[in-house]
């Protein structure tokens, strides 16, 4: 007699985990499979759309001084010359001419760079190419009179001087030089280049006009669809997350330009005075190497300092203890008082974000790194917080600093012996105890 199937549950769980399982396996494989076309296409994309993605990061940059200007300047003056208006309060007179001169500052820095420092630092290039032979002969002069006394270890030094001296000057020659002149090149004479960098430039200033002239339009359209798509919860975690990003973004992107430059200029204006070789190139560097948070300052002290060090040594040394100076005033003084605490991380994990954008994307990934990784810290740190504080456990970090275990009833930490001996003799006594 045939045996009747006895149906049970688990089977159909069974069938279906296995039938997902089996699914998502397909569908993760079409997606690799895909990916290159997919990768070419969203590059494609994002080339059509670059004067836009230009025109957003215009708007960016260019909101907080628009902001400025329209309520400490003009916002005022236009409120003197409408006030017997009744019908007009001046406000989009106010607004575009806030736009007005923060377009015209964001152009006069970049001509600014183009036209004054770009050919400076090519023509600074270019003589130290050409009297490389001539820097090679003063350190190796400035070597055997320092070492005149340790014949061996002067021996060693010129052949380690002459190896370095042909490798530099062969990778300057055949590498740097070449590099450099095509890029003048194309930003000068490269029809193509120009027209498409025009092109973007000039779409992109159209779309951040427009942005900046609407922005609260474009701000209540971002929230009318984040509340109809998301319940009233979601959406203000959403929208409190999107403002502390704007922050920390804005924050440290502005605090570290302002930093930056004022660096390069304090470093411009000490080496001008002593008259130090390659005043502007070195600057430049240093200026730009100290955008970068932790590493900066001595990613633009070393090509600095060997770059000065091949025209005169001394003023090498005077430099290099200039630059330590400098990063000391600059980390102790100017920069917190520029930053604020927009980083609030420690310093392992500044160290860790910028190694990790620096593999990941190269310059803008050392660049922005750190306000990435500080979001994502921040909203980790949030969660583990509010899961602690659901399953009613300690949350602060110093509860659990030498613990030796969570009480199942009380949910209090329980710490180490030894440290809960060394909290009771730091207690103070009781009145009577000391009677």
């Amino acid at each position: 007699m045939r045996r009747r199937f006895n149906w049970d549950k688990k089977y159909l769980y069974w069938g279906m985990t296995a039938f997902g399982v089996i699914a998502c396996a397909i569908l993760f494989y079409m997606i690799l499979s895909y990916l290159p076309a997919l990768g070419k296409a969203l590059g494609k994309l994002v080339k059509i759309l670059s004067p836009f993605i230009w025109g957003l990061v215009i708007t960016y940059l260019l909101l907080p001084l628009m902001r400025l200007m329209e309520r400490n300047v003009f916002g005022p003056l236009m409120k003197k010359a409408y006030r017997k208006n009744k019908k007009d309060d001046g406000h989009k007179m106010a607004r575009g001419l806030s736009i007005l001169v923060s377009e015209i500052v964001m152009l006069a820095i970049i001509t600014a760079l183009v036209y004054l420092i770009l050919p400076q630092l090519y023509s600074s290039i270019e003589s130290m190419v050409q009297n490389s032979n001539g820097y090679a002969a003063t350190v190796e002069v400035w070597i055997n009179n320092l070492l005149r006394d340790y014949p061996e270890i002067m021996e060693y030094a010129n052949t380690v001087l002459d190896e370095v001296s042909v490798e530099l000057r062969s990778w300057v020659q055949n590498t740097v030089l070449p590099g450099l002149g095509s890029m003048i090149s194309n930003l000068t004479t490269g029809v193509y280049y120009v027209v498409m960098g025009i092109y973007n430039l000039i779409i992109g200033i159209i779309v951040s006009v427009y942005i900046l002239g609407n922005v609260e339009s474009f701000t209540a359209g971002c929230r009318r669809l984040l509340y109809s798509l998301f319940s009233v919860e979601t959406a203000e975690k959403i929208r409190e997350g999107v403002a502390f990003t704007d922050r920390t973004f804005m924050g440290f992107i502005n605090g570290k330009l302002l930093d930056s430059a004022i660096i390069g200029l304090i470093c411009y204006i000490f080496c001008a005075i002593v008259n130090m070789p390659y005043a502007l190139l070195v600057s430049v560097i240093v200026g730009v190497t100290n955008i970068i948070p932790f590493f900066g300052p001595l990613l633009g002290a070393v090509p600095s300092a060997f770059i000065i060090l091949m025209a005169n040594p001394l003023k090498a040394l005077i430099f290099v203890i200039f630059v330590i100076v400098l990063q000391q005033v600059d980390g102790n003084i100017i920069g917190p008082k520029i930053l604020g605490n927009s980083i609030g991380i420690d310093g392992f994990w500044v160290m860790f974000s910028i190694i990790l954008g620096a593999g990941l994307f190269g310059f803008w990934g050392m660049l922005l790194g750190v306000p990435v990784f500080v979001v994502i810290y921040t909203l980790l740190n949030d969660l583990v917080e509010k899961r602690l504080k659901k399953s009613d456990l300690p949350w602060e970090t110093a509860s659990y600093e030498d613990l030796d275990h969570i009480d199942p009833v009380t949910r209090e930490a329980v710490k180490r012996a030894g440290q809960r001996e060394e909290e009771a003799k730091t207690e103070p006594k009781d009145a009577g105890d000391e009677g």
